[in-house]
């Protein structure tokens, strides 16, 4: 299971290491990458938005939890904006489920807090 996990994290960390800085780590619980997204999506809702946190106030959170492609996924875009090209996205693939968040935010001094809100919501946490 250790070999396992780790390859998991190896590949994530290759897969992620051209386009930003350091990943999520995946969870590991044999969850589904819609359970995980679930989650996130969740927490970023109430945490980010729902508490007026003013670290987010510039962006809105688009959900994309049903998709075909087997990635959902939520949106981070600045809020109003007619150009809503993401800021953020954070997506879960396969079982059990691979983290990944890419994106603009992710080279700004907000990645460290992104990247452990979204980890310890995955990970089942509820708290902000």
């Amino acid at each position: 299971m250790r070999r396992f996990a780790f390859f998991v994290i190896l590949l994530a960390a290759a897969g992620l290491a051209a386009c930003k800085p350091e990943a999520p780590r995946p969870p590991t619980g044999g969850q589904s990458a819609l359970d995980i997204m679930e989650k996130v999506a969740v927490g970023a809702n109430r945490c980010w938005f729902k508490s007026g946190d003013p670290a987010f106030k510039a962006y809105s959170l688009a959900p994309e939890l049903t998709s075909f492609s087997g990635r959902p996924r939520i949106l981070l875009v600045r809020k109003g904006s007619p150009d809503i090209r993401p800021l953020l996205v954070v997506q879960a693939e396969g079982r059990p489920a691979r983290l990944d968040a890419f994106g603009p935010l992710m080279n700004e001094t907000l990645a460290p807090r992104i990247q452990k809100d979204v980890v310890r919501w995955a990970n089942g946490a509820k708290d902000c």
